[in-house]
């Protein structure tokens, strides 16, 4: 999926502009937003690559207008009304209609707290041998796929080299999509700065980025 979410290597937008001391919220409603996001999601209706999917698949000319927590509220809107959490017409009233169906997990602080500490694995056992060893050459594959994806735009067509295997985890594009986890062997691969973006790169600049093994093919 090629979405205005993912802007590396596109022209046209100007300087990056870091806030100074920049705060993790900005005003109480972002608080909020983060807030009912997590504990929507911890009900168990949808998976993390799933909401990402959704966020990431908004119109580009939408996204881009939005600030971040918006960008998580229209998503989760869009997520609460597809698994059922609430009706459209409850969502746009601002008030229940119907009896609630209790979800999957019951959500409650002291839960919520537990699981953000604790963490959640997405390593998983792999079904074959890893097609790639460290110091293996590769290319990551020109892909533009209609459904979600983690391999930027940037990197695609562009050799690389393996510098670390990190064992094999569920594969999101097939998890955002209720396909199953897939689990796929995921690689850190660097790139040098030239090879991404040509003559004008900075010739001592690599980036490094952790991809999945269908993202690749031998270079």
């Amino acid at each position: 999926m090629n979405g205005g979410h993912d802007l590396g290597g596109m022209m046209g937008f100007g300087a990056l502009a870091p806030e100074r001391d920049e705060p993790v919220f900005h005003t109480d409603w972002e608080r909020r937003a983060c807030a009912v996001t997590v504990a929507a999601g911890a009900c168990g209706l949808w998976s993390l690559d799933e909401s990402r999917s959704v966020r990431e698949n908004q119109p580009p000319g939408q996204y881009l207008a939005k600030t971040y927590y918006d960008v998580w509220i229209t998503a989760l809107e869009k997520l609460v009304v597809a698994h059922g959490m609430v009706s459209a017409e409850e969502l746009a009233s601002g008030r229940p209609l119907a009896m609630p169906q209790p979800p999957p997990r019951q959500v409650t602080p002291a839960r919520i707290a537990e699981g953000i500490a604790k963490g959640t694995r997405y390593d998983r056992p792999p079904a074959a041998a890893a097609a790639f060893a460290v110091g293996a050459p590769v290319r990551a594959r020109i892909i533009n796929p209609a459904g979600h994806t983690r391999l930027p735009r940037y990197a695609r067509g562009r050799q690389g080299e393996v510098t670390a295997v990190r064992g094999a985890f569920v594969f999101p594009d097939a998890n955002a999509h209720a396909r199953g986890e897939n689990p796929q062997w995921l690689y850190t691969v660097r790139f040098s700065a030239r090879e991404l973006w040509g003559p004008e790169g900075d010739a001592h600049s690599t980036v490094t980025i952790d991809a999945f093994e269908p993202y690749l093919e031998p270079a």
